[in-house]
């Protein structure tokens, strides 16, 4: 604008100074040929300026209109985007929260079929063991003497009778000393004799909180055996059959990284996964994260 500008003042200045020149009293005879050719030259110029003025203004006009157009555009589409961006984000907060939903109405199925594979687990478990005390009762004890033996002074030495003081045959050890058995040898990696006081606390007392316990250390000591199948099996047995037990988080901790160690690298992601939802606070669930991460997996946020 400023460029178009300058040679229009210059042009304006020559004008006006040619006017003033034309308007100048001269004497008659100085009035000739060429102040004639002057004054109509003069006259062209400033209609020229003229008409440049006009197209000047006319195409200003036109770039103000269209630069005013341009904005009132941007405006809209801008306006538009944000609509746009609204709904977009209000969509999506939708999607998570519905998502949420679901992922704790199926967490929350899973506990509940957790659950019920536990009861159904104990359930068996006291009908096996109503079933064995039946046949211990129906059966007669070894060496007793039948109907009808002969009784002492009839013929029999006293040698041959059965000593009624003798001590049971199959005598139930106690809990307590059998589990910490249990646990002092498996400490001193004696795994064959720990395994055998195990298996006495799950025969003895199935039912029994402590012999949830007892299942984890034989999945320990299948792991430490890398026996990585067998302690897979024996970690599900104390999550089925012991979900309510302190060693649960620890089994299913366990049970992720002896997948992991068998090559089955979703099935072990999933177990840590489902570790940290079902039990977020416990030391477990924080290493369960630990591992996920050296994994390089992304764990969803709660």
């Amino acid at each position: 604008m400023m460029k178009m500008s300058i040679p229009r003042y210059r042009l304006l200045t020559m004008a006006l100074f040619a006017i003033v020149l034309a308007s100048l009293p001269v004497p008659a005879h100085a009035a000739s040929k060429e102040i004639i050719e002057l004054q109509t030259q003069v006259q062209q110029l400033l209609d020229m300026m003229q008409r440049l003025q006009s197209t000047m203004d006319g195409r200003f006009g036109v770039l103000q209109h269209l630069a005013e157009q341009t904005a009132d555009n941007a405006n809209q589409m801008t306006l538009t985007v944000n609509a746009l961006q609204q709904k977009i984000n209000a969509q999506t907060e939708a999607g998570s929260g519905k998502l949420d939903t679901v992922s704790g109405q199926v967490q929350s199925l899973n506990d509940s079929v957790d659950e019920l594979k536990s009861r159904i687990a104990k359930l068996d478990k006291s009908i096996q063991e109503l079933q064995s005390q039946l046949q211990n009762l129906q059966s007669p004890p070894a060496g007793a003497a039948p109907a009808g033996s002969t009784q002492p002074g009839e013929g029999s030495s006293p040698a041959a009778m059965p000593t009624m003081n003798s001590p049971a045959v199959n005598q139930t050890p106690p809990l307590q000393e059998t589990l910490q058995a249990g646990v002092r040898d498996y400490n001193a990696a004696r795994y064959d004799v720990a395994a055998g006081e195990f298996q006495d606390v799950l025969h003895y007392y199935p039912l029994d909180d402590l012999a949830g316990t007892a299942q984890f250390y034989l999945g320990e000591i299948a792991y430490r055996k890398q026996d990585y199948t067998a302690a897979v099996k024996a970690y599900n047995a104390v999550l089925e059959g012991f979900s309510g037990s302190p060693k649960a988080p620890a089994a299913q901790l366990r049970k992720g990284l002896a997948l992991l160690q068998l090559g089955k690298k979703d099935a072990g992601v999933h177990e840590l996964r489902l570790l940290s939802q079902r039990h977020p606070q416990t030391p477990e669930a924080a290493q369960a994260r630990s591992k996920l991460n050296a994994l390089g997996v992304r764990i969803a946020a709660r």
